[in-house]
């Protein structure tokens, strides 16, 4: 049951609506690292300047063929840091490139503008958690940018509390039959794509059930323990999240589910007018909440 919303709270949905349109409409463009470059490096300079009203933002290199890509990183702290306490951190990402020939309003401009919009609201109200917002690079081209993070933090020996991957989050179809499943699932979720999935490994079970409680209020939401670092099922490890199951991080994937659901997945017709701006706004408010409370 999705909660009706107040008048209060209807004026504060439309507000991020409004911020996550503004996001979307400068980051809604080819981005290929390779063949879009120009669109590329104006995405990823929006990034930059978009995480630095709140505070240093880390480029961190990492190289693949000889040529040298970036992720971009904010650490915002948590409320028992300002209490002195260490504490682990939630790293949350979405990756900003895009497949070639493809404007990705989807596939991920949608997950980089909630990225964007959860740094403005976990800065003025922090969570109990640090939290390192991450952008990432080359998803499109095999999880570089991520399995570098990933590779680089277990080096380190640095604990995580969390890791998100936001996956595309803004495509929503309630009619019956538009959403598939990989074989076996089907019978075990709905029928009608017009819910928010989470995606995590076993250890992650506690905090999605924690997410959904936060998200349900305002989108359906499901939700599937993927075992085995999620090769059983090879589809779950289709984004970020993967390469910090690798490393034996806590992760999971935050998805519309893609391609088992969006037509437009991978193709030029990823456009802005294909997306249902509510949905996405109404996710970014969940999670905003569900991170402020975990």
């Amino acid at each position: 049951m999705v909660d009706v919303p107040t008048s209060d709270s209807t004026a504060e949905l439309a507000l991020l609506q409004s911020a996550l349109h503004a996001h979307l409409h400068e980051i809604v463009r080819e981005r290929d690292p390779f063949w879009a470059s120009a669109g590329h490096f104006y995405v990823q300079q929006y990034i930059q300047q978009q995480l630095g009203q709140w505070g240093p933002v880390d480029a961190l290199p990492f190289e693949v063929n000889g040529r040298t890509h970036y992720n971009l990183m904010l650490k915002l702290p948590g409320t028992r840091q300002h209490q002195g306490a260490k504490d682990r951190p939630i790293l949350v990402g979405a990756h900003y490139d895009a497949v070639p020939g493809c404007l990705g309003a989807d596939d991920n401009a949608t997950g980089v503008a909630v990225l964007l919009e959860l740094a403005r609201a976990l800065a003025q109200q922090p969570p109990r958690h640090p939290v390192w917002l991450v952008a990432f690079d080359l998803e499109e081209f095999g999880l570089q940018g991520s399995h570098a993070l990933a590779q680089s933090l277990a080096q380190q020996a640095q604990p995580l509390r969390l890791m998100l991957s936001l996956e595309m989050l803004g495509y929503c179809d309630s009619n019956p039959h538009s959403q598939t499943y990989p074989p076996g699932l089907a019978r075990f979720y709905p029928n009608r794509g017009d819910f928010i999935a989470l995606i995590g490994n076993w250890k992650t079970i506690p905090d999605m059930w924690h997410l959904r409680r936060s998200l349900v209020k305002q989108v359906p939401c499901e939700w599937l323990p993927a075992g085995d670092r999620g090769h059983l099922v090879p589809a779950t490890r289709r984004s970020d999240h993967a390469p910090f199951w690798d490393a034996g991080y806590r992760a999971m994937m935050v998805t519309d589910t893609a391609d088992l659901r969006n037509p437009h997945y991978h193709q030029a017709s990823d456009r802005l007018d294909t997306l249902n701006l509510n949905f996405l706004t109404r996710i970014c408010q969940g999670l905003t909440v569900g991170l402020q409370r975990l």
